[in-house]
């Protein structure tokens, strides 16, 4: 209740300012530093996620280069301690993920996609869920943005590390394709700087599309 009404706090302190809920920016751009870092361009496309194998999605987009898309396994039901850790790791907010993009050849931080449990849900919903259900967020914003064909609702909010005793900047975005929600979210390590992430994030961001 606490971490919820931190939320709402924030959430109205951005309303009252103009800032958390901007109109939709065409472009998705126009924000220099925090928290949105919009100076930061998207990474080149190195390759596509979504398009089958190795992540099947309801969305595709581009991969930056040294990044590597790896599918995430549903748990073994025969196994109830996995399925235990499975669901900790694996569902959040009403989101289960679906594909894990690993940047540590490159930079140190993961794109992660989720796909919302219940179709039809609207996106700006689903990534309220989504950013509510971490421990310890602070200052959640959000905006709606339209960086390429699709209409994105985009988050970032403070994370608070415990084994680094402090808090983290991350990112993430929610689009609705039909009755069908996918979220992307930008995460980086302990021992990175969190604006490393956001060119393969910006990337996922404008060149996000149906995936038919």
């Amino acid at each position: 209740m606490r971490k919820r009404a931190i939320a709402m706090a924030a959430l109205t302190i951005g309303l009252l300012g103009g800032c958390a809920d901007a109109e939709a920016e065409p472009g998705g751009a126009g924000t220099t530093g925090e928290p949105w870092h919009d100076e930061v361009a998207a990474a080149a496309p190195a390759g596509t996620v979504g398009a089958g194998a190795p992540c099947p999605l309801p969305v595709t987009f581009g991969l930056a280069d040294g990044w590597e898309a790896t599918p995430v396994e549903a748990p073994d039901p025969a196994n109830e301690l996995g399925n235990a850790v499975a669901e900790a790791l694996t569902r959040r907010g009403g989101s289960t993920v679906r594909c894990e993009l690993d940047g540590r050849a490159v930079v140190p931080g993961f794109l992660r996609v989720w796909t919302v449990d219940v179709a039809g849900t609207p996106a700006r919903q689903a990534l309220e869920a989504f950013v509510d259900a971490e421990e310890q967020v602070s200052e959640p914003q959000y905006r709606e943005t339209r960086p390429g064909d699709l209409d994105v609702v985009e988050a970032t909010w403070l994370a608070r590390r415990a084994l680094t005793d402090s808090d983290v900047r991350e990112w993430a975005l929610a689009v609705q394709l039909g009755d069908r929600t996918v979220l992307v979210e930008a995460s980086t390590t302990s021992f990175g700087e969190p604006v490393e992430v956001l060119p393969a994030y910006r990337l996922a961001r404008d060149t996000l599309t149906g995936s038919g």
